[in-house]
């Protein structure tokens, strides 16, 4: 017996006659968190592709693997709860699978809810596509005291089924034979008992004589007849211009006297009931809330210990992250060295700042900043792994659904104060894509730590003892700030009906599999390494190009065009000294004071400035005698306020790979870090 029992039961004959198909295509299809990132992250490796479906915000996930010499393709499709209209998601989802281009769908199903995650395979049945039932989970549902028998299961619905646990490896074999084994036969779903379900609603019988007469590729009338029950907008659109008047109309009337979503779900999950029935054995497990749930689930400390539970992860972070971070600061070190030598032979002095000032200093700032990514994806992927994040994503669903986000995008925000980069690469855990883009755009909001490390040093010295009432000033601020643009950006990304999340009920703790953990967080590191350093080379470059002089900030090209336009940039609050530090914040905060310290004193690049390294002794007397207080507050703010730094930039697009959503972004945080200072500056002239 091999480790397909599908196959097992299948003659010799059968075997034979099966076609053998190099290249064939494999589409993912689950719920949420029913581990179809992990199981396509186990089997692509590296070999994957992340961008935007054509004409689609809604991120494509695609990757290839090999195993016994034959190629796979395999497509990760957007998780979603149905197969309905509700989504940009479950339409790709849904034409992708019957396009012809997948060859056999894998659906994977939570194995500790089976009767909740089995309602994606009920409402793909009347799908006419081969496919394969992957119970995923089963570790888990084994620590619920759960016995699963998968031929059951298998027997009932006529397809392939196999229990699994994604990030255990030892699975991969059966997963291997099971895939192999439906390639070869094609299996199609057995739906003759749901059908017969189906026929005890209201009019479905003669909806179905009608669409019968309709073809439709890809798609049963049946299944047509259901979606047509539960109003499926695209559906009712493709039938309105398939079908007579008369006959349209006759489906929309049995429709209305049907009972809709109501009647075909009770359907669906007599069916899953059915499907079960005799195939899962639950020993009799004493349940109780345990003390972890006790207070992450209590009505006033729930909250405060969810948080408490991120700033810990987040300062947790900072223990695998600093190997990477001090090697980041080893390569910052370099520049003086190798200037030296390139000084020694002569080097001319352009090549000897492009070397020093754009690519050293930009590989030490991005492996300081990667540093922080891997201590970030690690301790946060494994919250995920033991179950935790689904607790705060339980704990502030309903708060975090007022912004129109969900529960998980409180980790981002929280995450921010530390680094915007680890906050954009945190929201990689939102399902929905849409809310993934707002929840990072909002978390650019937050002020990260490199604001924190210069803004109360320029509130001490210009503000004196009242600069806790400016930071506390921020922070309100910040809250205004992510309130308004959530109202803005939530238009064009959440719909009504994602507002909020979808928690059905919380997983049981469980213990991670530390190889398959170890294996996306390198993977997600290498691939954040690659994608981000050309982007922050290419923005770096530019930068040195318009600011380079040779040795005077002043007569650089970057200082000339702010002389130019100051009277402009003063109508912010901003002389042009004060607008080419704002500038050089959206590369990196820490540099704004090293800029302003290289034009102020008339000496050092601005370039160099921008790691913060180059500052005059007497930096606070040269801000005290250049800078007015109304000045003063002005920059503060749009320093804040404005685009976190160039590799947050190339981190969001990085996680949302859309060029426009990312552009978007940043200029609106420039355009309202000025509005934001021409408020403060006027305010300022009225107070001082």
């Amino acid at each position: 017996m091999s480790g397909c029992e599908y196959c097992d039961n299948k003659s010799e004959k059968g075997r034979k006659n099966s076609a053998d198909k190099n290249a064939a295509t494999i589409a993912l299809l689950g719920q949420p968190n029913s581990g179809k990132s992990t199981l396509f992250n186990a089997l692509t490796g590296l070999h994957q592709h992340v961008g935007n479906w054509p004409g689609k915000t809604v991120e494509q996930k695609t990757g290839t693997f090999t195993h016994n010499g034959k190629s796979y393709t395999i497509a990760d499709l957007p998780g979603s709860y149905s197969m309905s209209a509700n989504s940009d998601e479950e339409v790709i989802t849904r034409d992708f699978i019957t396009s012809d281009e997948a060859d056999i769908v894998c659906i994977l199903a939570d194995s500790s809810q089976l009767e909740r995650s089995l309602f994606m395979l009920a409402d793909y049945a009347g799908i006419n596509v081969p496919c394969f039932l992957v119970l995923n989970m089963a570790d888990v549902a084994r620590q619920q005291g759960k016995q699963i028998n998968p031929q059951t299961i298998e027997a009932k619905l006529g397809v392939p089924v196999m229990l699994f646990s994604a990030p255990d490896t030892k699975s991969y074999d059966t997963f291997y034979e099971t895939l192999e084994c439906a390639l070869r036969d094609k299996p199609y779903l057995n739906v003759s008992t749901l059908e017969n379900e189906y026929k005890n609603i209201s009019g479905y019988n003669e909806i179905v004589e009608i669409l019968s007469e309709n073809d439709r590729h890809g798609y049963t009338p049946m299944w047509l007849a259901i979606k047509a029950m539960e109003k499926d907008k695209v559906v009712l659109d493709s039938l309105k211009n398939t079908l007579s008047l008369d006959r349209f109309n006759r489906v929309e009337s049995l429709s209305n006297q049907s009972g809709g979503a109501i009647a075909t779900g009770s359907a669906k999950f007599a069916w899953i009931d059915g499907i079960l029935n005799g195939a899962v054995n639950k020993a009799d497990v004493k349940k109780s809330i345990g003390k972890l749930d006790r207070i992450f689930t209590h009505k006033f400390w729930g909250k405060p210990a969810v948080v408490l539970t991120v700033l810990i992860g987040l300062i947790a972070s900072f223990i695998p992250a600093m190997p990477l971070m001090a090697a980041g600061m080893g390569i910052g070190a370099l520049k003086g060295p190798v200037l030296t030598g390139l000084t020694a032979i002569h080097c001319p002095t352009f090549l000897s700042s492009i070397i020093c000032d754009v690519i050293i200093q930009s590989m030490g700032f991005v492996v300081q900043m990667l540093g922080f990514v891997f201590g970030v994806t690690l301790v946060f992927g494994l919250l995920e792994e033991v179950g935790i994040m689904a607790r705060i994503s339980f704990v502030f669903d309903n708060t975090m659904g007022k912004l129109g986000l969900q529960g998980k995008s409180v980790m981002p925000f929280l995450v921010s104060f530390g680094c915007t980069m680890g906050g954009a690469a945190g929201a990689r855990v939102i399902d929905n894509w849409g809310q993934k883009v707002l929840t990072i755009a909002l978390a650019w909001a937050v002020p990260c730590g490199a604001t924190w490390a210069i803004v109360p040093m320029l509130s001490t010295t210009f503000f004196g003892a009242w600069a806790p009432l400016l930071i506390a000033v921020i922070l309100m601020i910040m809250v205004l700030h992510i309130w308004i643009t959530g109202k803005i950006f939530s238009r064009g990304l959440v719909k009504a009906e994602d507002r909020y999340g979808m928690i059905m009920e919380l997983p049981p703790y469980h213990k991670p599999k530390w190889g398959s953990l170890m294996r996306y967080v390198f993977g997600r590191t290498k691939d954040t390494f690659f994608r981000v350093t050309k982007v922050i080379l290419i923005v770096c470059f530019v930068f040195w190009l318009i600011s380079y002089s040779g040795g005077d900030a002043q007569e650089s090209f970057l200082a000339k065009l702010g002389m130019l336009i100051e009277p402009v940039t003063k109508f912010f609050g901003m002389p042009w000294q004060l607008f080419i530090a704002f500038i050089a914040s959206s590369i990196g905060k820490e540099g704004a004071v090293g800029v302003l310290s290289a034009l102020y004193s008339g000496s050092g690049s601005v370039i160099a400035a921008t790691s913060g390294a180059a500052v005059a002794a007497n930096i606070n007397e040269l801000l005290l005698a250049n800078i007015a207080k109304p000045e003063a507050l002005a920059f503060i703010i749009a320093v804040t306020f404005n685009m976190p730094c160039i590799v947050a930039l190339a981190a969001t697009y990085q996680e949302i790979h859309s060029v426009k959503w990312t552009a978007l972004i940043s200029i609106y945080y420039t355009i309202t870090a000025l509005l934001l200072a021409f408020a403060a500056y006027h305010i300022g002239l009225l107070i001082w």
